[in-house]
């Protein structure tokens, strides 16, 4: 396992509550983990764990077990885990700081020591798939808050992390958008083997991509595990997307549906293909005798 955290408790400076709360967690290459729960759960305080921001940023009590990448937090600066783990946050304007993209693309591959020849080919594919070529020489400053969300996983991602961390990395995206940046993410799970790590609410844009979700409430982790069946137990924590809703509602009245994952393309997948039997089906039933 890649991460390994075990009765890890956690509280602010001068704070006498537990933000964290006795959470077990493992995470491991490959896995595209979509993290959710009500506002205020622990979430965000959570995500910073990984990369060490907690405690050497914000200080405070950090308490239990935690290994990433083979270290502890509290045992390693953040300078250690910058070279496994990528994180972006909420809000892209905190990470961006160059005046141009392409310069805020290769910034980190500078101070990895990677050959040039290496930095470049790493910046124009990165260009290339977040759509940015066109932005190379703007800067992050003058670019739309889609823009500069490409921008920050982007200027993540490049790294080629292990461990990939993105708090609501679709915040600020069109719904094209979101999905074409999620789907990329999970492409580099799958290919280059990354533990993926997605605070979303945006449950039906993150859901056919989602290998596991874990639900946060007051601090604790209350579910993990397959997605449609983690929802079907936490409806009342995290919602029902309206694609489920709407299975519901087509099982009830008699339609015989199955559905691989609760989103809306996969939805209307198996629309068609129940459509399609039972087209045949009345077809048979024409053309047979009697």
């Amino acid at each position: 396992m890649i991460v390994r955290i075990s009765r890890l408790s956690y509280r602010y400076p001068g704070s006498e509550d537990w933000v964290l709360k006795n959470v077990n967690f493992e995470a491991d290459a490959g896995e595209f983990v979509l993290l959710v729960g009500p506002s205020g759960c622990g979430k965000s305080t959570f995500a910073r764990v990984f990369n060490g921001l907690i405690p050497h940023f914000y200080g405070g009590e950090l308490v239990g077990e935690v290994e990433v990448c083979g270290m502890d937090p509290r045992e390693h600066p953040t300078y250690e885990f910058a070279e496994c783990v990528g994180f972006v946050f909420q809000n892209p304007e905190n990470q961006l700081f160059f005046t141009s993209v392409e310069k805020e693309l290769a910034f980190g591959l500078e101070n990895l020591g990677l050959p040039r020849e290496e930095i470049s080919r790493r910046v124009e594919q990165a260009l290339r798939e977040f759509q940015l070529a066109e932005l190379r020489d703007r800067g992050p400053y003058e670019l739309s808050g889609g823009q500069q969300q490409r921008l920050a996983i982007a200027s993540v991602m490049v790294m080629q992390p292990k461990i990939l961390v993105l708090d609501e990395p679709t915040a600020n995206l069109d719904p094209f958008t979101a999905v074409r940046t999620l789907a990329l993410v999970r492409r580099k799970t799958i290919e280059e083997g990354v533990a993926a790590i997605v605070i979303e609410h945006r449950l039906e844009v993150a859901l056919p991509f989602a290998t596991r979700m874990v639900v946060m409430a007051n601090g604790q982790i209350v579910d993990d595990g397959n997605p449609a069946e983690v929802i079907a137990r936490q409806k009342h924590v995290v919602g029902r997307p309206q694609a489920l809703e709407l299975v519901e509602r087509l099982i009830q009245a008699g339609l015989s549906l199955e559905v691989e994952k609760p989103s809306p393309e996969h939805v209307a997948l198996g629309i068609v293909r129940a459509y399609k039997v039972g087209e045949h089906a009345a077809r048979r039933k024409r053309s047979s005798p009697g």
